[in-house]
């Protein structure tokens, strides 16, 4: 097996698309502009220097340290600080993939559509005479099976696919700043959305985002905005010089992403009003991005005298690229979710917690995991595509519940950081943060934060009379909990019993 991973080892760039892909969200740039204005730019730096950069320059200090371990993040939190520990924290961050790719398998049709036809198009499309919730809750499945299929025959074929969803990101992002520069150019200098003054920055355009209670839900947004760089850490043992590489496609990709969002919010004010363009009944946070980048194109030609007709079919060209670049993008962070989660938790669980055919890793693959992890997915889409109102309404409180849920193992990875710190046994051939007090200061900072985001999350509903969401997005977390407790447990009597 060592012989055929070394001929599948991920270079620096392949590794810092990956990352790209996995953590940076185009939409929520559109997103948190409808949201919050010019005002989503300081919520983003400050998650950025409070949560994310110094959350992925641990990943880093992990990574290096433990380069030749399988399990990722599961092997970090156990050899730190032990075995169920890491168990309970790996379990809770898996859910949370596997609802991930329910939710995918049925919004990736969107970009689709909007790919073909320039607009949104799938509450009209229909298999069989079927209803649109269950023609795509099919092609879901469909897809599913395809891709875990494609997954299951190695890295190299997953390289390939993330690498054009990065790549697609970027050229997003390039549309996106360089079309916002040139109508800053044609304007002389005006912005569409002005700046009147240091309050831009600070207050909401949106009438919805203007009280206190509102603003904080705003920075819960931002912080789970840069969700995603563990997901690279089972991938440290398949980079190229690993103890070099994956600290500095770490690092770069994390100052790229945090300063990409702010650039990319201010832009989007370049060329959008938000009375004119977002105060409509029909926008909102799920094609609020296409909207945004289609009135990219409209601008661009009103800018330099096209007639109306021209503007607009520039605008449906460019929200066709839009809708082409997001699935790209949506294709290449699914095949890393599908494989990266389950090779941590398999490859790094005790040996004899998984059952020995679960366990068996072919190629570097984790294949039969992938093949049980794909049908829990289709059963859930199942649930949810023919299930009625009732199945509808019990998937939208699991969401409630894993949105709390996944984000909780960033405190149990920010909790090790402490305890790794103090072992001297273990090697760390990259250190970020020389000092342990500087250490334990920013690990309470970064462990406090996800801990705010989380209690707001869950108190949040309950202020707007939604009791119900708030008692399960508290259920949630502990629900797992109690399953992984019990899957553990099961082990180490097994373990005791057999003296595995």
């Amino acid at each position: 097996m060592s012989s055929n991973n070394n001929n599948k080892k991920l270079s620096l760039t392949a590794l810092i698309l990956m990352i790209f892909t996995s953590v940076y969200g185009f939409n929520n740039m559109p997103r948190s502009f409808y949201l919050m204005g010019y005002g989503a730019i300081p919520f983003y730096i400050i998650s950025s220097l409070i949560f994310f950069i110094p959350f992925a320059f641990m990943i880093a200090e992990y990574g290096a340290a433990f380069k030749n371990e399988k399990g990722g993040i599961f092997s970090w939190m156990e050899k730190s600080v032990g075995p169920r520990y890491a168990f309970v924290g790996t379990f809770m961050w898996y859910t949370s993939a596997i609802i991930w790719m329910v939710n995918i398998s049925s919004t990736i049709w969107i970009p689709l559509s909007t790919a073909i036809s320039g607009v949104d198009k799938t509450s009209t499309w229909t298999i069989l005479g079927l209803s649109s919730p269950k023609t795509l809750g099919i092609l879901g499945i469909l897809l599913i099976i395809l891709i875990t299929f494609i997954s299951t025959k190695g890295l190299d074929k997953i390289k390939k696919v993330t690498s054009i969803g990065g790549t697609a990101v970027a050229l997003l992002n390039i549309l996106l700043i360089g079309g916002a520069i040139i109508v800053l150019i044609g304007n002389g200098g005006k912005l569409a959305q002005p700046i009147d003054s240091l309050s831009s920055f600070i207050s909401s355009p949106n009438p919805a985002y203007t009280s206190p209670i509102s603003i904080l839900s705003f920075l819960v947004f931002a912080i789970f905005a840069f969700g995603g760089i563990e997901v690279v850490g089972g991938l440290v043992d398949e980079t190229e010089n690993a103890e070099k590489n994956f600290p500095k496609g770490l690092t770069f990709s994390a100052i790229v992403i945090a300063v990409g969002y702010a650039v990319g919010l201010f832009c989007i004010g370049i060329f959008t009003n938000w009375d004119k363009t977002l105060s409509s009944d029909v926008v909102n946070k799920a094609n609020v991005g296409y909207i945004v980048m289609n009135n990219l194109g409209y601008t661009l030609g009103t800018t330099f005298g096209a007639s109306e007709a021209v503007s607009i079919s520039i605008g449906n060209w460019i929200a066709r690229f839009v809708g082409l670049s997001m699935l790209l993008a949506l294709f290449g962070a699914f095949f890393t979710m599908t494989y990266a989660p389950v090779k941590q938790l398999i490859e790094g669980s005790p040996k004899g917690l998984f059952n020995d055919k679960i366990s068996k890793v072919e190629n570097g693959i984790p294949v039969t995991a992938m093949k049980v992890q794909a049908v829990v997915v289709i059963v859930i889409i199942a649930l949810v595509s023919f299930g009625g109102d009732a199945a509808t309404k019990f998937f939208d409180i699991l969401i409630a519940m894993t949105n709390v849920a996944m984000t909780i193992p960033y405190m149990f990875l920010a909790g090790a950081f402490i305890s790794f710190k103090r072992k001297d046994e273990i090697k760390k051939p990259f250190v970020m943060f020389k000092s342990k007090s500087v250490s334990l200061i920013l690990t309470i900072i970064v462990t406090a934060t996800v801990g705010f985001a989380n209690i707001f999350s869950i108190i949040e509903p309950a202020i707007n009379d939604d009791y119900v969401t708030s008692i399960f997005s508290l259920a949630g977390p502990l629900i797992f909990t109690v399953v992984a407790l019990i899957l553990y447990s099961n082990y180490d009597k097994k373990k005791k019993a057999n003296k595995l």
